[in-house]
């Protein structure tokens, strides 16, 4: 039998194995105490019946006019005789036995005291200088069934004592692990992004040190994950201004030259800070999904967002790339609307970047919060699929991109407690790519149809 993993098991067990085999061994030495005791009882008795049937059997012998006849003493009622006696003279003849008597199993007389055969024990005596002489049996049987009786009333108490006692004991530990669950219960509520410390109030002084060496390593892992994220979000920011005006220098540059070459060059080097400029955007978004607020105290139309972020990459270059569907009513979330903006432009960036050439994006909003991006281009491979979601993953080595976008859209869903689908072909289409997920919405009755505005 496998030893239980739990703590309250594990104790409950052991208090009870302990309390069985402390109770058993004490029932045992009561036991072989009561016998020496019951023993001693007996032999007293036994001698005490014969000291005082030898005196009435002497007078009865003596006076009889036929000197060396048996005489067997009747019962007067049926009963269990213990004891049975004989009373012999020198000779070993028997004068006298009890009613019972088995002279068969009385052994010759060979002087006063105790005695034992397979089956009896035995006490004798004699009087009138050794010419009358009696022996008492008792049987071995009645002995140990009085032994027996002795050790079931020791140890049947256990079979209602243990039962009742492992209930108590369950009953003890589990008020006494009290504490330990709701630190259990505190840490499981914990988001993956929650490291704050967990309170311990109460807990056991011998867990305590436990619980104050997990908030000290959280304290730590929290500051290391808020400087590294401060990091990337202040390099982030601090790079705009210089990135800026290294973008304003290379124009100039490309503006004032007649060389051609040196206009080529002035334009790779545009666009690479460029491309430098959106990676920083991406570093100071992933900082603020990892490490900023979630969700705000009160709720906003998301639908007005979403048109917003579209309308800002129409005038950016995809006008009329986009499709949004929106259904008629407003749809309410206390989700940061940053936030929302931060993930829509994430997802349909990526979608207008990685789709087909020219090719449409379809931005769905539903009701009930589902948020869908899908586009039309080469069907994605499932193993590529499942790394996308890391940093700096990009499904093609020859598609531009920083690799954060999904990374950005992962960390938000794994905040707001959304799982995040990922799916190619899209949905009804045999190619394309689709992202879904599931925002928190205020929970209010909405018509489910929807309005598409393109």
């Amino acid at each position: 039998m496998s030893w239980p993993s739990s703590l309250q098991a594990r104790l409950g067990l052991s208090l009870a194995l302990v309390l069985a085999v402390v109770w058993i061994a004490a029932a045992a030495v009561t036991a072989l105490i009561v016998r020496a005791e019951m023993d001693a009882v007996f032999d007293s008795t036994l001698r005490e019946t014969a000291e005082r049937i030898l005196p009435l059997a002497v007078i009865d012998i003596v006076g009889r006019e036929d000197q060396g006849v048996t005489q067997r003493l009747a019962s007067i009622r049926e009963h269990d005789e213990f004891f049975t006696y004989i009373v012999r003279d020198a000779e070993g003849r028997i004068l006298l036995q009890s009613h019972a008597a088995d002279p068969a199993m009385f052994p010759p007389y060979d002087g006063p005291g105790f005695g034992q055969t397979a089956t009896h024990r035995l006490y004798s005596d004699a009087a009138l200088q050794g010419t009358i002489r009696i022996t008492v049996a008792e049987p071995l049987a009645h002995r140990a069934q009085v032994a027996r009786g002795i050790r079931m009333g020791l140890g049947l108490p256990l079979l209602v004592v243990l039962p009742l006692a492992l209930g108590a004991i369950i009953l003890a530990v589990r008020f006494s692990l009290d504490p330990l669950r709701r630190f259990r219960a505190r840490l499981e509520a914990r988001g993956a992004r929650d490291l704050s410390r967990v309170p311990a109030e109460g807990l056991p002084s011998e867990i305590g040190p436990l619980a104050d060496t997990l908030n000290s390593l959280l304290t730590r892992l929290r500051a290391a994950f808020e400087a590294e994220r401060s990091f990337a979000a202040n390099a982030a920011h601090e790079l705009r201004t210089p990135l800026a005006g290294a973008i304003a220098q290379a124009q100039r540059l490309g503006l004032e030259t007649d060389d051609p070459a040196a206009k080529v060059r002035a334009v790779e080097i545009e666009t690479t800070l460029k491309r430098l400029t959106r990676l920083s955007e991406r570093l100071m978004q992933l900082a603020r999904a990892e490490g900023g607020r979630m969700r705000m105290d009160r709720s906003a139309d998301l639908r007005v967002i979403a048109r917003i972020v579209v309308d800002d990459l129409a005038r950016a270059g995809a006008k009329g790339r986009i499709a949004l569907d929106l259904p008629q009513a407003p749809v309410m979330s206390d989700l940061d609307p940053d936030v929302f903006a931060i993930l829509c432009r994430n997802l349909l960036d990526n979608a207008l970047r990685h789709g087909a050439e020219g090719g449409k994006v379809d931005m769905v909003l539903t009701a009930d919060g589902q948020l869908v991006v899908a586009n039309d281009g080469p069907i994605v491979p499932e193993g590529t699929i499942n790394r996308l979601t890391t940093r700096f993953e990009r499904a093609s080595a020859q598609t531009e991109g920083s690799g954060l976008g999904l990374a950005i859209v992962a960390a938000i869903a794994d905040r707001i407690g959304s799982p995040l689908h990922m799916a190619s072909p899209r949905r009804g289409a045999a190619s394309g790519f689709e992202v879904s997920i599931t925002l928190p919405i205020d929970r209010v009755a909405t018509p489910a149809s929807r309005k598409p505005v393109r």
